[in-house]
């Protein structure tokens, strides 16, 4: 249940659990989001619920298809969403090499070690690697608007529904390139932190364009 504290902070909360159960995929895209359920299930009223679905639907997560639904996601969109990320990822990289807080290049290396055994992994166990890997260096810029964009890119890359499988040498590259980015925070040398994130971001978007060509 959520907090009861004004119709406003009530609509915000509301937007708030939709908003995660979206990102976390707990609501996949397609799903249905009726109303009068979701007010049953949050013990609040329809108006902070709609307020909310409004708030979403402005953001791009929901559309209205004779109710609402969880928008699904074009694949034409991938090059601006990489553009998106290269954006967003690269500037908030080099804040990180800047800020270096104190426990983050450890818990990085630590991902990037368990990545590297990708061998043993499930394409969604590495995927989850991977994004908290790049979550984690967005978040150190202490910039809350980067991490709000950054998580609105994540979701959509992430499902787009296609199948789009990295072979082991691109794997292993990409590995090769986080530690890079790892070395350059841990030196705060923020440019090169800046173009080490750009370049990998654009690598991986070649990789998802090219599949995408195939389709």
């Amino acid at each position: 249940m959520v907090r009861k504290n004004g119709s406003k902070l009530l609509a915000a909360n509301v937007h708030d659990i939709l908003r995660q159960k979206i990102l976390t995929l707990e609501f996949k895209p397609g799903t249905r989001l009726i109303e009068d359920e979701i007010s049953e299930t949050l013990g609040v009223g329809r108006t902070p619920v709609r307020e909310a679905l409004l708030r979403l639907q402005g953001e791009g997560f929901v559309a209205r298809e004779k109710g609402w639904v969880v928008d699904e996601i074009d694949p034409a969109d991938a090059p601006m969403l990489f553009e998106s990320r290269i954006a967003i990822e690269g500037y908030a990289t080099r804040l990180a090499a800047k800020r270096r807080p104190y426990t983050l290049i450890a818990t990085l290396r630590g991902l990037a070690e368990k990545m590297s055994n990708f061998s043993g992994l499930s394409r969604a166990e590495l995927n989850a690697l991977d994004r908290e890997f790049h979550r984690l260096i967005v978040e150190a810029s202490g910039n809350a608007f980067f991490i709000e964009m950054h998580e609105r890119t994540q979701y959509n890359y992430w499902n787009l529904r296609l199948p789009i499988l990295f072979t082991r040498e691109q794997v292993e590259a990409s590995n090769a390139q986080h530690l890079g980015i790892i070395d350059a925070i841990e030196a705060q040398d923020d440019q090169l932190a800046e173009e080490l994130a750009r370049a990998h971001i654009a690598t991986t978007m070649t990789i998802v364009q090219d599949a995408l060509s195939g389709f």
